[in-house]
């Protein structure tokens, strides 16, 4: 398998991660500020990281480093509150 079919995939898999994050919040099933939804903002803004660099689309990297410093942030605030 080629290096930009892998990357590709996981382009692909970052933009799933993303959408399901989009859904179970616009559903109710989870919380915007739940850690599930965190870790698939994180999950999904990495991968698009490496899909996005790889192909130099570079505002793109920036958006998604931005996504994960605020599920980061949402996360160390989150546990902050429960301490």
């Amino acid at each position: 398998m080629s290096n930009s079919i892998l990357i590709d995939i996981v382009g692909w898999a970052g933009v799933i991660a993303l959408l399901v994050a989009y859904a179970l919040v616009s559903t109710k099933k989870v919380a915007g500020d739940s850690l599930t939804y965190q870790l698939l903002n994180m999950a999904g803004g990495a991968f698009l990281i490496v899909n996005s660099a790889f192909y130099g689309a570079y505002p793109s990297v920036g958006v998604n480093v931005a996504w994960i410093g605020i599920a980061i942030f949402a996360i160390a605030r989150k546990a902050r509150q429960r301490t």
